[in-house]
């Protein structure tokens, strides 16, 4: 894992000014104490970046359980009850992992993943134009299309304009400016601009200008900076930890928050690892059983101490990989940098402008929502194009989850289209004496997905025509297909169809049984 540390440790500090906006964020989303979600975040990139047998993705967080989590603390009586629901729902994910429900992640199609990916890029740059003019009613880590403020993502758009922070625009704009020329320009001049990256450097200019304009008409006010609990003692420091109430495990509610939490969680991992490795450059391939097992073992720990649920999640992963992260390494040293920071300089990391890590956030977001990649699908086909432009829409007006189950809906409907019209090839071989040969080739897997088309291409057969039917390279033929040729075989008779069957077994003309011949027995009522 050293063996790239010169990638992994660049890397990491721009995860960790990813994470940071994002962990307190989704805290205050969840109606949780803000430190918890620094807690998760800790706990994800050290724990359970120290057992996943990812390279590249990162774990915090995650957005997509805000909801359940408010709602939940409500519902089970207080913060340390619902504690008790995420040690539990980290115990189900050991037992999905140890069940090898890792193999779930492998069922969804690649265009559905890339609409994730565009998906939740079109977010980012959506949620974090508002934070770039200055503007945070909604705070960081809400990805819901619905807002905490009662605005959505689309009409929050338009509050800007009232309320645009010059000061805070002004440091947005030269972060964004850095974040271009370091990326476009001068990582390319020397070895000293790859190993420092343009979001420190973006970040070191933001707190600079924070603090030589105070009191000026450029200034930044507090509500526009990062805002990170700050102890004045050790006592205070360990008073943010809270504990789950065990008492109140008999509680069904828990139980049921808890399996919830672990399958939604997982869900969410598992997209997130398709997603990452599809994003590494190196296609390595990430273990999923064993990355149920470090997630639920971090959730264990999270909930031990008073922290958020934990995920793997794709705006972390995908910041690590665009940053040249090259191992495990980075995530476990973003978790270090969370711990260190919150402990030694929670004063300094206050003085982060929040329009600062939206530029940081922006570029994050454009590279996944790039308009190359909807050329390139759009010239994949409309087979591809339509699950992966669902999947977006789906994420974007509604959440994760629904717009993954609604690509995945229209690429299993795109499938079965598939399978209806592959499965089996008509050839017309020539004209002679009034009457037409014609050849059926049926394909190497025919189900009862197919009798529809296989049904209507022998009912249009005319009448004195001749139907070779090659099934020699057919492997599994339904007993549903065997019904419908055995019951054609006495409409062939009324209209002078005469039919040679051609197989491995031999050719059979006019076969007086079908059934027989295939040795399947009829269908009983």
């Amino acid at each position: 894992m050293f063996k790239y540390l010169k990638n992994d440790l660049p890397a990491s500090v721009v995860v960790f000014f990813v994470a940071l906006p994002l962990c307190l964020g989704i805290a205050l989303a969840s109606g949780a104490p803000l430190f918890s979600g620094l807690i998760a975040g800790i706990i994800g990139g050290i724990v359970v970046g120290a057992l996943s047998g990812s390279q590249i993705g990162v774990s915090g967080p995650a957005a997509g359980l805000a909801a359940i989590v408010l709602t939940a603390i409500g519902a089970l009586g207080g913060y340390e009850n619902f504690l008790v629901a995420v040690v539990l729902g980290g115990v189900i994910q050991l037992v999905f992992g140890f069940l090898k429900a890792g193999i779930i992640g492998y069922y969804f199609p690649s265009s559905v993943i890339k609409g994730m990916l565009t998906g939740i890029g079109i977010i980012i740059i959506f949620k974090q134009i508002p934070h770039f003019f200055g503007y945070d009613a909604d705070p960081e880590g809400d990805f819901a299309f619905s807002q905490m403020d009662g605005e959505n993502t689309l009409s929050e758009l338009g509050n800007i304009a009232g309320s645009i922070s010059i000061g805070a625009t002004l440091i947005g704009v030269i972060a964004l400016a850095i974040l271009i020329l370091w990326s476009n320009v001068l990582s390319k001049k020397g070895k000293f601009f790859q190993l420092v990256q343009g979001p420190l450097v973006a970040v070191a200019v933001g707190i600079i200008y924070y603090v030589s304009t105070m009191g000026t008409d450029y200034a930044i006010s507090a509500e526009h900076l990062v805002s990170v609990p700050v102890p004045d003692s050790v006592d205070s420091f360990i008073g943010q930890f809270a504990f789950p109430n065990f008492g109140a495990i008999t509680n069904p509610a828990i139980w049921v928050t808890a399996f919830t939490i672990a399958l939604v969680a997982s869900l969410e991992t598992l997209l997130c690892v398709e997603a990452t490795d599809k994003l590494d450059p190196e296609k390595r391939v990430t273990p999923t059983n064993r990355e149920l097992l470090a997630q639920g073992t971090g959730n264990i720990l999270s909930g031990m101490i008073g922290g958020l649920p934990v995920t793997q999640v794709i705006v972390r992963s995908s910041a690590n990989i665009q940053s040249g992260g090259k191992t495990k390494m980075s995530a476990i040293i973003h978790g270090f940098l969370l711990l260190i920071s919150v402990i030694l300089i929670p004063t300094l990391l206050n003085k982060i402008p929040l329009s600062v890590l939206a530029a940081i956030l922006l570029i994050v977001g454009y590279k996944l929502a790039k308009p190359a990649t909807f050329k390139a699908m759009w010239k994949a086909g409309w087979k591809q194009f339509v699950p992966f432009i669902v999947t977006v829409v789906g994420i974007f007006f509604i959440d994760l989850l629904w717009g993954i189950g609604l690509g995945l809906a229209v690429g299993i409907v795109v499938v079965l289209y598939k399978s209806y019209k592959n499965s089996h090839f008509l050839n017309k071989e020539d004209i002679s004496n009034g009457s037409q040969k014609m050849k059926m080739t049926l394909a190497e897997e025919v189900t009862f997905f197919n009798k529809g088309a296989i049904l209507k291409e022998l009912d249009n057969l005319p009448e004195n025509s001749y139907l070779e039917l090659d099934v020699r390279k057919t492997r599994f033929l339904d007993n549903d297909i065997i019904e419908i040729l055995e019951d054609f075989a006495l409409k062939a008779k009324s209209r002078n169809i005469n039919i040679k069957l051609i197989s491995e077994r031999g050719i059979v003309e006019n076969p007086p049984s079908y059934i027989e011949f295939f040795k399947l027995r009829p269908k009983t009522a």
